[in-house]
């Protein structure tokens, strides 16, 4: 168990370096080029890169509402849920400390909103709490849709890390401008542990939301096996 829990922290500290470290770091300087769709490429890279890595040591979720979405298909072991959501947080936050660490390493730095997620006046495009809940629990879902599908033992097992990072980078695509795309509560706490305020206040809705749709997506994927 230590070592799938240890690839669940090291992969998610990894998503959360990656993706969130794109949009603080680079996509704060338009000359350097990364812009939206580098950040939405970013989480993508992160975890086609870590789901190779450790994968096969721990299944590659690195989020608690892919653990749970598994786990409601009957393809992840039920005592063992809060295990991995707590690895998942616990690397989260340390991937959030990393960054904090080099984002506030230059005079007079501000990490402003620090990639946290949030909806009104915390919603890049200033969307509100219904639309922010509808696409987070609909991306959630697809997202464990894929993961489901790419990972069945009728699936070709070498291209799930590619189906999987490239569906990641898809959502980041549409919902970026609705809440800073979460789909991940362990990616949403660590960033807004560090910001405080409305990121945390609003904290919620990024765990109720992935959850629900990531454990919609457990229930429905039954509906694809019904010729098993």
């Amino acid at each position: 168990m230590a070592n799938r829990l240890y690839a669940e922290f090291l992969g998610t500290a990894w998503l959360v370096l990656g993706g969130c470290g794109s949009a603080v770091l680079a996509a704060a300087f338009p000359q350097l080029g990364i812009g939206f769709a580098g950040v939405a490429l970013a989480f993508g890279l992160t975890v086609l890169t870590m789901i190779y890595a450790v994968g096969p040591v721990s299944g590659g979720h690195f989020n608690p509402a892919v653990t749970v979405g598994l786990a409601v298909a009957g393809r992840f072991p039920k005592g063992e849920v809060l295990h991995y959501v707590a690895a998942q947080v616990l690397g989260g936050i340390a991937g959030a400390a990393i960054l904090y660490v080099i984002a506030t390493g230059k005079a007079g730095a501000d990490i402003g909103g620090f990639a946290t997620n949030g909806y009104d006046a915390q919603s890049p495009g200033k969307y509100g709490l219904v639309s922010a809940l509808v696409i987070e629990v609909v991306m959630t879902f697809g997202f464990v849709t894929v993961i489901l599908g790419a990972t069945d033992k009728r699936a070709h097992p070498a291209a799930a890390g590619l189906a999987i990072g490239l569906a990641l980078t898809l959502i980041h695509l549409v919902s970026i401008p609705v809440t800073n795309t979460s789909v991940n509560p362990a990616r949403s706490t660590a960033p807004a542990l560090f910001v405080g305020g409305a990121a945390l206040s609003q904290l919620w809705l990024f765990w109720v939301a992935p959850l629900l749709g990531g454990a919609i997506a457990g229930l429905a994927y039954g509906l694809l096996r019904r010729d098993d």
